[in-house]
């Protein structure tokens, strides 16, 4: 299992910079930049490609309707042959709440469907076997719209990319999106994992062919008082379930219900869109905070991470502003 770590979306690009090439000299195998409505993560990739040598640099993630496809395609290739094959593609399709709310682009109603084009498209690109061509729902090359000219011509990239298979992950939630990035993506970028609750996803990983990266997200920090190391968790919980959704709509909430938490998530995100943020905070159970983080004394973290070793798990992206706590995860490793 390979440890990387998140680089948060606020906050100065520099210091972000700073903290990779301190994460790489710490024995981290990738770096992964957020983007959601914050600074956007190709420009901040660029720049940590020339301050890193070793490590990997993905996106986690891109919002799919924030760029064309085959921008997105252009974008990976570039920052996969200026950091000499190190970059990874992570994207993903959000939700209605900040899909509408920041893009001003209307979310579909199959975002499956959506999903899958823009990955073909994607993968035409970097493969550069021909123009890129598709007659889709939602994508179409050339575009083929009543408010078209008719004079689009089908096209393939002018350079060569780096690495067509370049691996590209998604971000899913729910099972049929979870089902659908196994056959159709190179990994997986879940926001929830728990170790001790792995058959939640056993049905939609069934098509998961060798060598499928799952990458979960996981807050650690080595301290001696749990309850209070799981306070981070659960502000980001409270934010996630209560915040980044629609009160009918929320992938997150709905994700925490399939996993044993229905009532308790219900709560939170009642709590939070009234406005009640810190009882929100406190609602989340410390259970549920526990088991999907890294949280305690070194020989507790070292007993829990076996835990996560022994699922699917290739890469786990570590969420820790601590550099001991890093140093530690990379030594258990």
């Amino acid at each position: 299992m390979e440890l990387s770590s998140p680089l948060t979306y606020t906050g100065d690009p520099r210091t972000a910079a700073d903290r990779a090439a301190a994460l790489e000299s710490a024995g981290l195998d990738a770096v992964w930049v957020a983007e959601a409505y914050g600074f956007d993560s190709p420009t901040i990739m660029g720049y940590l490609a020339a301050r890193t040598e070793r490590m990997r640099i993905g996106s986690a993630v891109l919002n799919v309707y924030s760029r064309s496809p085959a921008l997105i395609a252009q974008t990976a290739a570039g920052l996969d042959a200026l950091t000499g094959g190190r970059a990874l593609l992570g994207i993903g399709a959000s939700g209605p709440q900040v899909v509408e709310g920041w893009y001003g682009r209307p979310f579909p109603k199959s975002p499956l469907t959506a999903t899958r084009e823009y990955v073909d498209v994607v993968r035409q690109v970097l493969r550069r076997e021909g123009p890129v061509e598709l007659d889709g729902r939602f994508h179409s090359h050339p575009y083929r719209g009543a408010d078209g000219t008719g004079l689009g011509k089908a096209l393939k990239p002018i350079t060569h990319p780096l690495r067509s298979g370049l691996p590209v992950l998604l971000g899913a939630e729910g099972p049929k999106n979870i089902a659908q990035t196994a056959r159709i993506a190179d990994g997986w970028l879940p926001l929830y994992w728990s170790p001790t609750r792995t058959a939640v996803y056993e049905a939609s990983l069934d098509a998961a062919p060798e060598g499928f990266l799952v990458a979960p997200m996981a807050r650690a920090k080595v301290c001696d008082d749990v309850a209070e190391g799981l306070l981070p968790v659960k502000a980001m919980l409270g934010f996630y379930i209560g915040g980044m959704g629609h009160a009918a709509r929320n992938f997150h909430a709905d994700l925490m219900g399939r996993m044993g938490f229905e009532e308790e998530a219900r709560r939170v995100q009642e709590l939070f869109l009234a406005g009640r943020r810190e009882e929100a905070v406190r609602a989340v159970p410390d259970a549920f905070a526990d088991e999907i983080s890294l949280i305690g004394p070194r020989a507790r973290i070292a007993e829990r991470l076996d835990l996560w070793r022994k699922g699917p798990i290739t890469d786990l992206l570590l969420l820790s502003p601590d550099p001991h706590t890093l140093r530690v995860l990379a030594d258990l490793n």
